[in-house]
């Protein structure tokens, strides 16, 4: 059974306009063509250290082709990448950290259902540790991702101001 989901999505209008559209995430994070895996921020609380994005699932991913053929199945890994980019942009925006965050490290990930395109995976994201040194950030965010209203994968990310 999975865990419950960091926040209450209930409480936000998943129809919403973005807060951050893919024009505004470009101007923070750097990834850009097929590694580019968030398209929007629909809700962030700065002071609970709580984000919601999300990435719409498409035919044209660079992965639809290969994997899996016949029934093309997002990959994990491309999950996590989502997730890390959310992390990422929460940091540098909200945080005003300049640099690079850089992805350090992946713990207790749990993957729970398929991905597939015509779908929108939505990314909740919760950091739970938070600490600037002299010359870096790490920081720690627990990540799910949710589709159709049920949880497909969850992980503990790390990043690293770079």
């Amino acid at each position: 059974m999975p865990p419950p989901f960091l926040f209450d999505l209930s409480q936000i209008d998943l129809k919403a306009k973005p807060v951050f559209d893919r024009e505004a995430i470009e101007k923070v994070n750097p990834q850009r063509f097929e590694m580019q895996q968030l398209d929007g921020i629909l809700w962030y609380d700065k002071d609970k250290r709580l984000i919601l994005g999300y990435k719409d699932i498409t035919e044209d991913e660079f992965w639809t082709r290969g994997h899996i053929p016949g029934r093309p199945l997002m990959p994990g890994v491309i999950m996590v990448e989502a997730a890390a980019q959310l992390s990422s942009f929460f940091m540098k925006r909200t945080y005003e950290l300049e640099g690079f965050v850089g992805f350090a490290g992946i713990d207790s990930a749990k993957f729970r259902s398929v991905v597939e395109p015509g779908q929108r995976l939505y990314l909740l994201g919760h950091i739970t540790k938070f600490k600037r040194r002299r010359d870096t950030t790490h920081v720690t965010t627990s990540v799910q991702g949710v589709v159709d209203g049920s949880m497909v994968f969850e992980a503990v990310i790390s990043g690293m101001q770079l």
